[in-house]
């Protein structure tokens, strides 16, 4: 059965994509839970629509991803904490911690876009990548420093 996909299937295709599967498949799964539709000529012209629309929004989105990339390029971060003799840290930095300290610089954000590696357990100096996007990736510059007291 010749089928056109809503959104990404594995090991079948992404969304858009025209592609033909068993007919189980489509009448069994794909159909009803909506991940694609049967390829008619109705459905190509309203996916083409919707393909269009898509397209749209999501350059918006990298728009506002790239100009929030520069915003965050402009900051520098400065995260106090309580350290041993050789600068290591009692505890770590997570990214809960990094999203604290954006958002107390006036930039809400979700703290599964700030990409670490593993927890900052260490005083000094870091870049950080945000996935804001999947083509836009900003670096936030990171500092960690001694608490005094």
């Amino acid at each position: 059965m010749k089928i056109v996909l809503l959104e990404r299937v594995e090991k079948v295709g992404s969304a858009g994509d025209q592609v033909e599967v068993a007919d189980g498949y489509a009448r069994n799964f794909l159909i009803p839970t909506r991940k694609a539709v049967a390829a008619t000529s109705a459905n190509m012209k309203s996916l083409n629509h919707l393909v269009r629309q898509n397209a749209e929004r999501e350059e918006k989105l990298r728009r506002a991803a790239e100009m929030t990339a520069g915003r965050i390029a402009e900051l520098h971060c400065v995260i106090a904490r309580r350290a041993g003799e050789q600068d290591r840290l009692f505890g770590a930095v997570t990214n809960q911690d990094i999203c604290a300290a954006l958002a107390a610089q006036g930039l809400e954000m979700d703290r599964r876009k700030i990409v670490l590696q593993e927890p900052i357990k260490a005083l000094g100096s870091y870049t950080i990548p945000i996935r804001l996007h999947p083509e836009v990736v900003g670096e936030l510059r990171l500092t960690v420093e001694r608490e005094e007291g």
